[in-house]
Parts: structure tokens; sequence; C-alpha cells
């Protein structure tokens, strides 16, 4: 009674281990393929500054926010400016009395005490045009022996007398401004002159202008806020053309070359698509999270200013176009013992194993530069691994 159900067993195991297991295979074709390297990446502007506090004071507006085209000149912010104005006011009035001083000191001092002593001085040269006459009159008089000698004595002492007091006083009137007065009241002119622009600079240094035309970004000014020296108020960027600092990984770097072209999306604007090229290739590897990357600078076009700086963004580069090249799907591609590549290929019934060389590849499929013609059936990965000489049922995909 055991015999049948024993013999039944073993049969369906010998079919069950003989019989074609359904494989799915796929036909080796003629195409162009794009080998491209699919990373990440972040925004960058082609060229930018970073706009800095040149005073120290507190915030009392800011003019822009993020994303605001400005141009060269354009007020980001402005500090509170009523001390430098104050400051401005008194530095002004102080020079103003300085050019006043050094303008009366140069038209040879107080004007009344000069006008005094020039007075004075044309009294005494009348009087001595007068005493000059009697002496010369006294002087025939006592040839004549009209007049005495004494007479005439006094009319040249009168006459003496009157000189030295118009030289006297012409002395005092040219002690009324020395060269020392001059110099020092042009010290003090150029002394206010210098606090007059310093003040100045502090009034204009209240307005935080942008020094290029460009796209404001990464706004750190607050209204309120305390600005030191040096503190950033903004960047301002130029963004008609961007950088993007794609992360490419160590093993991966072989395949980029400057000139490359590259392909920019962002998560944040679908079915958009930036376009430009490889700039420069890293000189180090760094660490990103736990991977060992080269960052790879591209330069993107970006006319219509979406790409912000800082934005994270996705990057294709094409690095390898193969024109009419045979290619397989990448799951049929089996990597054995020191490495070697090889597909299993439909022949007949059965598999066989082929040793190809792979080319270039994209995203999905891997061009074949040897060991395979077109039209050829390759089997895809199974969940069973496949073996030589193994019985198929080829399902086509």
């Amino acid at each position: 009674m055991f015999v049948i159900p024993v013999v039944a067993l073993a049969w369906w195991i010998h079919h069950r281990a003989t019989a074609a297991a359904d494989v799915p295979f796929a036909k080796v074709r003629r195409e162009t393929l794009v080998s491209t390297l699919d990373t990440n990446g972040k925004v960058e502007p082609s060229s930018w500054v970073v706009v800095r506090a040149a005073r120290p004071g507190i915030i009392s507006e800011v003019n822009v926010k993020n994303g605001d085209a400005v141009a060269k000149g354009a007020p980001l912010a402005e500090l509170d400016s009523r001390d430098a104005a104050a400051a401005l006011e008194s530095a002004q009035a102080t020079l103003a009395d300085a050019r006043a001083q050094l303008q009366m000191l140069s038209s040879g001092g107080a004007v009344a005490a000069r006008v005094d002593i020039e007075n004075e001085i044309e009294r005494n040269r009348t009087d001595l045009a007068a005493a000059e006459q009697d002496y010369e009159s006294l002087r025939r008089l006592v040839e004549k022996q009209a007049a005495t000698r004494q007479e005439l004595s006094d009319a040249g002492q009168r006459v003496q007398k009157l000189k030295e007091a118009i030289a006297a006083l012409e002395r005092k009137r040219a002690a009324l401004v020395t060269p020392a007065d001059r110099v020092a009241a042009q010290s003090k002119v150029d002394e206010a002159r210098a606090a007059v622009e310093q003040a100045r600079i502090l009034v204009e240094q209240s307005r935080i202008s942008s020094p290029i035309a460009g796209i404001v970004y990464n706004v750190a000014a607050r209204n309120g806020a305390y600005a030191n020296v040096g503190d950033a108020i903004a960047n301002v960027g130029v963004l008609d053309t961007v950088r993007v600092r794609v992360y490419v990984d160590e093993p991966e770097l072989g395949r980029v070359s400057k000139g490359m072209p590259v392909t920019i999306t962002w998560d944040a604007m679908p079915g958009r698509e930036w376009k430009g090229e490889v700039e420069s290739l890293p000189t180090e590897i760094v660490a990103l999270g736990t991977r060992q990357v080269g960052e790879v600078v591209c330069t993107i076009q970006n006319p219509g200013h979406e790409l912000v700086p800082g934005t994270n963004v996705n990057a294709e580069i094409v690095s390898q176009v193969v024109e009419n090249g045979l290619t397989i799907p990448k799951e049929a591609i089996h990597r054995q013992a020191n490495d070697v590549v090889g597909v299993y290929v439909l022949n007949g019934d059965h598999v066989e194993w082929r040793t190809i060389t792979l080319g270039p590849s994209s995203i999905t499929r891997a061009a074949v530069t040897s060991g395979l013609k077109q039209g050829e059936m390759v089997a895809l990965t199974t969940e069973q691994p496949l073996k030589p000489g193994q019985l198929v049922n080829p399902v086509a995909r």
C-alpha cells in the first residue's frame, strides 16, 4: 500500500527539479544611451558681496527682504543717524568760527583795533606834514635872522617825535597779527574741517547701501537690533548665472570632466530644469554625512532668478553619450569572483553564461562593447539564481 505514494513523491520531486522555470528576458538592442551621474548639490551666486555695517549703531529701518532685486547704491538698511547729524552740525559751526578767525587775522587783526591805529597814523602824518612846513619856514627866517635857532631846534624835535610816533604805530599795527597767529588759526581750520568730514562720513555710513546690482539674500539686519562694525547686514549676489556645488561620490569622480553638460532640478518647482556645464573639479575629498565626496562646481544659467542661494537641488551630469550602441538592462548583469562580468543568454530552452565587456551606463541600462549581438535575449535577475545549462521558460519583458 505504501509503494504507490513513494513512487508518486519521487516522480514529483524529479519533475520539479527538471521542469523549466519561468524567467524574464530582455532583448539586446541598439539605441542612443546617455550615461548620467545623478547626485545633489547646493546653489550659490556666481559673484556676491557681504554688505557689512561700517559703523556701530541701532538699525532703525531694513529696506529689503530676501529675493529683492536692487540697483547699485540702493539702500539696504538705515542706522539711527540723530547723534551723527548733531555731531555734523556742531562740527560745521566750529569750522565756520575757525574760518572767520583766520579771515580776521589774514586781514590784519581785529577790525576796530586796526581802524583806530590807522586813524591815529593818519592824524600823525597830517601833523608831521604841518610840522615839516613850520620847520622849513623857521629855517628860512633863521637865515634872515628873523627867528632864533632855539625855535628852529624845537620845530625839528617836533618833526622827529611825529616820525617816531608814526613808526611806533606802524609797528603796533603789524603786531596785531604774527605769523604764528596765522599758523595757529589755519591749524584750527584744518582740525575743524577734518571733524566735519568725519561727522559727514558717520552720517553717510548710517545709510547702508548695496555696492553692486543684484539679488538680496541672507538678510541678517533686524529693526531695533544693534549693529557692530563689521556685522553682516545682507548678501547681494548676481543670479543671472549661478554656481551649483555638486557633491559627487569619490568612486564616481573619474567619470566627470570640465565642460560636461549638467541639468539641475528643484523639488520645490517640479517640471522645471536649468542647464549648464561643469566648471571645475574638486581639489580634495571631504566628508558629507556618511559620504566621501568631491565638490564639483557647475555653472548654471538662471535667467529668471528662480534658483536662489542656499537652495538644495538635484543634479544630473551627462558624462557620456553612446550613439547606436548595444544596450541591456542593468538587472541582467552579474558579477562573479575576480570582478568577472557576464549575463545569462537564452539558447533554445536553456541559458548559457556569457562574459561581456561593459561601456557607459545610464540609470537603468548599460552599453555592451563585446560579448553580445543585437537581438539576443538576456535573462533578468530572479529570486532563484540561474546556472549554466538550466532549462527555462522565457517570459519577454
